[in-house]
Order: C-alpha cells, then sequence, then structure tokens
C-alpha cells in the first residue's frame, strides 16, 4: 500500500523535520534498517473468537485508548506492572488484562454511565498494581467527560458513534477519526509549532487501527482508507528508532532522558520526539514496500506494532511527559 504523505498527520509534520534542532534521522540507516525489516513476518493472526462478540470487542478497544496514556510513574520512572501467573505484564498489557477482570466480575465499565459517574475509589479498587496508577485523577476525569458525551449522544454506547458514519478515517468531516476528535476532545491531540497546527491523533488511530487490525480479516469491521494512518507517537518507539541508530539525540536530550528529567508537552524536543517518529516510520514503511511484492506489502501501524512489541517492556530509559495524550 502507498503511504499518503499528503494525509492530515503526515502532511502536517514536515515544518517541524524540516526545522529539526534537538533530533537528526541518519537516512543511510534508515534506508539499511527498513530493507532487514522488508524480510521480516508482518502477518496479523486474527482470533476467531472474536464472531462471539464483535461489539463488545469494539466497545472494549474504544474504552481502553480512552484511558491509555501515562503509565511510568513521573518521580522514580517505574512503570505500571503486575504479576500474572509466570509473567509480567506492563503498562497497556496490565491496564487491559485488569479491564478484562472487571468484565469477567461483571463490572460495566464499558457502559458509557457507568464511565460518567465512576469516581477515583472505584477506579482505583479496578486499577492498582506495583504502583498506584500514574495520573490516576486525570484518567478518571477523561473518563467521566467521555462517558458523559457518549451518554448525551450515543445513548451511553461506543457502537452508535461507530455506527453514524462510513468506515474511512477521514470523509469531508464525517469520518471516524474526524469524528471521533470532533466530539471526544480527549482525542485532539496536536501541537503548535511556529503558527503550525502538528497534527499526532496518537489514540484516535491507534482505536481505528485496533479495530481494523482485529476484525477486517474476519469481514467485520474493514477501514476503507488506511494508506492514511500513520504511526502512533508514543514514548516506545522512539525508544526504539535511537536504539536502531536511525535517530540521534543532542546530549542535552540524550541527559534529559536518561536522567528521567519532565519534557514539557508541547515544548520543541516533545513535539521534534514525536513528529521523527511518524515521519522515519512512514519512511521505513515506504522502504520496506519498496522490498515486498505486492500482496506482501505493509501499513505503517504494522511497524509500529512491530517496534512497540519488542520494546514497550525494555528497561532503557524514554522520555516522560505528563499528558493525556499518550
Amino acid at each position: 500500500m502507498n503511504i499518503n504523505w499528503n494525509s492530515k498527520v503526515l502532511s502536517s509534520i514536515q515544518p517541524v523535520i524540516d526545522n529539526l534542532r534537538y533530533i537528526s534521522i541518519d537516512f543511510e540507516k534508515l534506508s539499511k534498517e527498513s530493507i532487514k525489516f522488508a524480510g521480516y513476518d508482518f502477518e496479523i493472526k486474527q482470533d476467531p473468537s472474536l464472531l462471539d462478540d464483535v461489539d463488545s470487542f469494539i466497545r472494549k478497544t474504544m474504552l481502553i485508548n480512552t484511558l491509555n496514556f501515562a503509565f511510568t510513574d513521573f518521580e522514580t520512572s517505574t512503570k505500571y506492572a503486575l504479576k500474572e501467573d509466570k509473567s509480567t505484564l506492563s503498562d497497556t498489557d496490565a491496564m487491559v488484562h485488569q479491564i478484562n477482570l472487571a468484565i469477567s466480575n461483571g463490572v460495566p465499565i464499558l457502559d458509557g454511565y457507568f464511565m460518567a459517574e465512576i469516581s477515583d475509589e472505584i477506579f482505583q479498587n479496578l486499577f492498582s498494581a506495583n504502583i498506584p496508577m500514574p495520573m490516576i485523577k486525570e484518567k478518571v476525569d477523561v473518563l467521566n467527560q467521555t462517558g458523559k458525551t457518549l451518554v448525551k449522544h450515543y445513548e451511553g454506547d461506543w457502537i452508535n458513534f461507530i455506527n453514524d458514519g462510513p468506515r474511512k478515517l477521514y470523509a469531508d468531516g464525517e469520518g471516524l477519526i474526524e469524528r471521533l476528535i470532533g466530539n471526544f476532545s480527549r482525542f485532539d491531540d496536536f501541537s503548535l509549532f511556529e503558527d503550525n497546527k502538528i497534527y499526532f491523533l496518537k489514540l484516535a488511530q491507534l482505536a481505528f487501527w485496533g479495530l481494523h487490525r482485529e476484525l477486517s480479516g474476519l469481514q467485520l469491521f474493514h477501514i476503507e482508507d488506511m494508506e492514511n494512518m500513520t504511526a502512533f507517537a508514543d514514548y516506545i518507539l522512539p525508544v526504539a528508532l535511537e536504539h536502531l541508530e536511525i535517530t540521534k539525540y543532542v546530549p542535552e536530550l540524550k541527559k534529559q532522558i536518561q536522567d528521567g528529567k519532565l519534557i514539557e508537552k508541547d515544548s520543541i524536543e516533545e513535539i521534534e520526539l514525536r513528529a521523527t517518529t511518524i515521519f522515519v516510520t512512514a519512511k521505513m514503511s515506504e522502504i520496506i514496500n519498496e522490498n515486498r511484492i505486492d500482496d506482501e506489502k505493509i501499513l505503517i501501524p504494522q511497524l509500529d506494532f512491530k517496534l512497540w512489541t519488542e520494546y514497550h517492556g525494555d528497561e532503557k530509559p524514554h522520555h516522560l511527559t505528563k499528558t493525556i495524550m499518550y
């Protein structure tokens, strides 16, 4: 599949890429690593059990991405994690496990009316691990506001939102992402850079990637314009790209990350970290596809998923930014 460099997110980041101050990109290394990745298996395995209750899967995916931010303690840099059987689940994986437990215990956590009224105390009872859930008050507030919007406009149900427009990310204002960021401010993820609006839309894109990834092969939910989707700019992918020596930080940024010092939201450093993630993964996907036959070409989120899976449990320090957007 071709990369749409004119898409909402990719086109918006170009002013940042053209004026990098804190991060450099090694294009020769980018090309070499991409050619290596061209030989990797990016196959997406479908889960036939999702056929049992597609609507619940959709509701859960939207809930996960409503809450999918900040899983590292900002004082100690300790990741939110819990032991399950003989394995350790960290950050998002730990939260998803606890959401599944809540559902199996009969907690109506997927219902907009419940979200709108959930308290700090109830939330803390549902989500506790090796450390208190980071940014718990912000998570409860996000859940309350999202629930209230669902109740007001969609009878408390994400399914009504999904069915209110076409299966496209962008469609003259009626696309899934357009309606999501228009109705739910917690998904409207952007920064201002020299009077330019730089779009990242991490959680909005990730939610619909989750639905497309798991359901399209089962002919249950197929997004028509996936060429418009980018990587999901977060904490983990910058670690992967620096480890691969595709990106390099100036010494002061490198030290700030290694020392666990906060990088302010909307700072030039944070904007560059996120914009280079989106740009580099798009370039890598383009080169990967040039080296694969047509029916094996990948989507950018497939590369994102491979990098995130490999590095999200890693102990390498990542940048820390207090934000509800990732």
